[in-house]
C-alpha cells in the first residue's frame, strides 16, 4: 500500500462564508456537498470545509487552537502574473495578506495570504516544478 494525500479538511467558523471565499478563488463545489460540509473536487486532493469545533471534536482535540499550526497549503500557477492575480483575488474576497508576492530564495516567485479562518496559503510560481495538464506541479524524475 502507498500513502497518498486524498483530502484536506479545513475547520472553519462559517461554512457558507468560507464556501463563498473559496468559490471566489475559482474552486467549484461538488454535488456531494451537503449540510455542514462542502467538498471542492478537481485534480489532486479534495478540499473540504467543515465546522471547526466539530472537526476538533471528531479528532479528539480542543477546538480553540490559535496561531500558526505549522501547515501551509499551496496553489502553484504557471507564471508570476498569475501569482499576483490570485493573491489580489484572495485579498478582494476577504483574505489577510501575510507576505507580498516576490522573488524568493529558492528561485521562484511566491506570496502568502490567510483565509478568513486564518488558514495559511502560499501562491507560487516554481520554475523547477512544471505544471501538468491538470495544472498540478510535478517533481522532476
Amino acid at each position: 500500500m502507498s500513502a497518498r494525500l486524498g483530502l484536506v479538511t479545513l475547520g472553519v467558523s462559517d461554512v457558507p462564508a468560507s464556501r463563498r471565499f473559496y468559490e471566489a478563488l475559482g474552486f467549484r463545489a461538488s454535488a456531494a456537498s451537503q449540510g455542514d460540509v462542502v467538498f471542492f473536487a478537481g485534480p489532486g486532493p479534495i478540499l473540504a470545509l467543515y465546522p471547526r469545533a466539530r472537526l476538533a471534536e471528531d479528532a479528539g482535540l480542543p477546538p480553540g487552537g490559535a496561531g500558526f499550526g505549522g501547515v501551509a497549503l499551496a496553489i502553484n500557477v504557471a507564471d508570476e502574473a498569475e501569482v499576483d492575480a490570485l493573491i489580489a483575488t484572495a485579498l478582494g474576497a476577504g483574505a489577510q495578506a501575510l507576505r507580498p508576492a516576490g522573488r524568493v530564495f529558492w528561485g521562484g516567485y511566491s506570496g502568502y495570504f490567510a483565509d478568513p479562518d486564518g488558514h495559511v496559503w502560499e501562491v507560487a510560481h516554481n520554475p523547477f516544478f512544471p505544471l501538468d495538464a491538470d495544472g498540478l506541479p510535478r517533481l522532476p524524475a
